[in-house]
């Protein structure tokens, strides 16, 4: 099973600590060469150094910009990798899926559906209100932006991924013995580490319901499937495509996108309607494909381990 690889009498909850910061310090490492050129161009321009997140994201050019903050993902991709094998002596592959290799199938069936699904809501939304909308499209910005994306995008979400519906579920199982409260905790954890996001400061407290609400999604992707190669290509359709499709001025990705939105964004039932009825559309489509059962047992259920003391 998908926690139990990790919940063993060795792997001690405090690993999990070092761990984390181990990868933060990795994190923040990654984030240099972004600090740098933004240092460089104040110098160089005599405009002031930028001191709130919309301003950093904006400052540089839009490629250039995605490109340096995509690094620090490929440091933390590469610390989490590490951490596994020789802190936690754990495989790579126990910390991805309960099964005895990636499933590929699972991971495009999961991008396609979340994909197509991407591509026409975006198509609707652009022909029911063309006045929202305008053609952002230059050929050359937009295959750079392509490359980019196509490569570091799905670096990015795998180290979201392996961090809280992996690394961290496990981690919080070890500490608990149960299922609850890694699924709980993670999804908590990952909706408040996007708190700094300019939509945040734009929409309010409010679209956190919709980040803590798809943390929790993913969470139960993973422990029902048993892996994360649900949740993997979930998340690397929403935001690859997202960051080719459409870009806007108060959106955390500031990209060369096809589609610029200049509406003035609400927050209300845009929010609500993808965590209350599409999430639960999507949790049903799955179940049915990959025949799960025993939801209360995987979901909320007992981790037994031998010598240790349930939480």
């Amino acid at each position: 099973m998908f926690l139990e690889n990790a919940v063993t009498p060795e792997n001690k909850f405090w690993k999990y600590i070092v761990g984390s910061v181990v990868i933060i310090a990795a994190s923040f490492i990654g984030k240099i060469p972004f600090m740098i050129a933004i240092a460089f161009k104040s110098f160089s321009s005599g405009k002031p150094f930028p001191t709130d997140e919309k301003s950093l994201l904006s400052f540089l050019n839009p490629n250039l910009s995605l490109f340096l903050l995509m690094l620090s993902f490929v440091f933390a991709f590469l610390a989490i990798y590490l951490v596994i094998k020789y802190l936690h002596k754990q495989t790579f592959l126990s910390v991805t899926t309960s099964r005895s290799k990636m499933d590929w199938k699972r991971f495009f069936f999961s991008f396609s559906i979340w994909g197509i699904f991407t591509i026409a809501s975006t198509v609707i939304m652009y022909y029911s209100n063309p006045e929202d909308f305008e053609i952002n499209f230059k050929p050359i910005p937009f295959t750079i932006l392509a490359v980019i994306a196509i490569i570091l995008i799905p670096i990015q979400t795998s180290t979201e991924e392996y961090i809280f519906r992996g690394y961290l579920m496990q981690g919080f199982a070890n500490l608990a013995k149960n299922k609850w409260f890694p699924l709980v905790m993670t999804s908590v954890i990952f909706g408040t580490m996007h708190i700094a996001n300019p939509e945040v400061q734009k929409l309010g407290y409010i679209i956190m319901i919709y980040y803590i609400g798809t943390g929790l999604f993913l969470g139960i992707l993973t422990l029902m499937d048993e892996g994360m190669e649900l949740a993997l290509g979930f998340h690397a359709a929403n935001n690859l495509i997202a960051a080719l499709l459409i870009t806007s001025d108060w959106s955390a990705f500031q990209t060369e996108s096809i589609l610029k939105d200049n509406s003035e964004p609400s927050a209300g039932f845009e929010i609500l309607v993808p965590v209350f009825i599409i999430f639960p559309i999507l949790l049903f489509i799955f179940s049915k494909k990959y025949g799960w059962t025993n939801w209360k047992e995987k979901l909320t259920g007992k981790i037994e381990e031998k010598n240790v003391e349930p939480f």
